[in-house]
C-alpha cells in the first residue's frame, strides 16, 4: 500500500525546509531553471520532453508542472523512499522512474519516446564518480534535440582555493540573513523519517540501496572541469548564467 497524502505532504514540507540550508537561494535557483527550460520549450516541435536527474522527492519536477502543465516530465531517482515521497504527493507532475543514474542501461530505464528538449538537475550529479559523469554528459548530449539543454543547478567551487573560500562564505552569509539554518539539518531528517513508523519498509529499502561510503564521487569539481566534461561530451555551448556565491546554474546546449 503507497503512502498516505497526509504522511508525503508532511515530510516533503520538511525536505523543503531542510534543503534551503544547503542551497543558497534555492527558490530563485529553481525560477531560473524553469525560466530556461520554458525558453526552450517554446521552441519544441511537439510536446517537451524534460527529465529530471536525481529528482528526489519531486521538487524541481512539481515546479515545472506548474510553470509547464502542457510538458512530458520524467523524474528519475535511484532512493526508493525519496521517490514514493514524489508519487504520492505529487503524482500529477511526472512520471517516476527507478533507476541510477550512470549505470548501464539507465537511459533506456526512461522509456522516452522522442528525444529530449532539456535535461535538468539540482544537487545530485556531483554523487557522481568524474568518469561516471562525463559517460553521463556524454549520453545526454546523443537524447537531446539540436538546441535542447543540459540545466544543472549545484555548488561548484572556482580553481582558485582562496576564491572558492571567500564565495563558500558569501553563500554561508546569505543563508544565515535568510534563517535557513534554524532549520533541522539534512541528517535530522533521515533521523526523523527512520523514527516514522509509517516510513519504515521504504526507510528500510533506503538503507539497502544506499551506495557504500567512501565512494569517490565528482563533489569536489570545479565549475570548469565542469564546463570541460561537457564540451567533451558534445555540447557546442556551456556556462553559468546565475550565480550566488558557489552556487550556480550551468547551461549546456546541444
Amino acid at each position: 500500500m503507497g503512502l498516505s497524502l497526509a504522511t508525503a505532504e508532511r515530510w516533503v514540507e520538511r525536505w523543503e525546509r531542510q534543503q534551503e540550508r544547503y542551497a543558497v537561494d534555492r527558490e530563485e535557483r529553481f525560477t531560473v531553471i524553469a525560466d530556461m527550460v520554458e525558453h526552450i520549450a517554446a521552441s519544441a516541435a511537439h510536446r517537451p520532453l524534460i527529465v529530471d536527474l536525481g529528482c528526489g522527492p519531486g521538487s524541481l519536477a512539481a515546479r515545472l508542472a506548474r510553470r509547464l502543465p502542457e510538458a512530458d516530465i520524467v523524474a528519475v531517482d535511484r532512493d526508493p523512499l525519496l521517490l514514493e515521497l514524489a508519487r504520492a504527493h505529487h503524482a500529477d507532475a511526472a512520471r517516476y522512474v527507478d533507476t541510477v543514474i550512470g549505470e548501464h542501461g539507465w537511459t533506456e530505464a526512461l522509456g522516452l519516446d522522442r528525444p529530449l528538449d532539456a535535461a535538468v538537475s539540482t544537487t545530485a550529479l556531483h554523487y557522481l564518480t568524474p568518469e561516471n559523469l562525463r559517460r553521463t554528459y556524454g549520453r545526454l548530449a546523443s537524447l537531446l534535440r539540436p538546441g535542447g539543454i543540459l540545466v544543472n543547478g549545484d555548488h561548484l567551487p572556482q580553481d582558485d582555493a582562496r576564491l572558492a573560500e571567500i564565495a563558500g562564505h558569501i553563500g554561508h552569509r546569505r543563508a544565515e540573513r535568510r534563517r535557513a539554518f534554524a532549520h533541522e539539518d539534512w541528517s535530522s531528517w533521515w533521523t526523523a523519517i527512520a523514527e516514522d513508523p509509517e516510513m519504515a519498509d521504504l526507510y528500510t529499502e533506503h538503507r539497502a540501496r544506499r551506495p557504500p561510503t567512501g565512494t569517490d564521487s565528482a563533489a569536489r569539481l570545479s565549475l570548469s572541469a565542469h564546463l570541460r566534461l561537457l564540451g567533451q561530451a558534445g555540447f557546442g555551448h556551456a556556462g553559468p548564467v546565475w550565480q550566488y556565491g558557489d552556487s550556480y546554474v550551468v547551461v549546456a546546449i546541444r
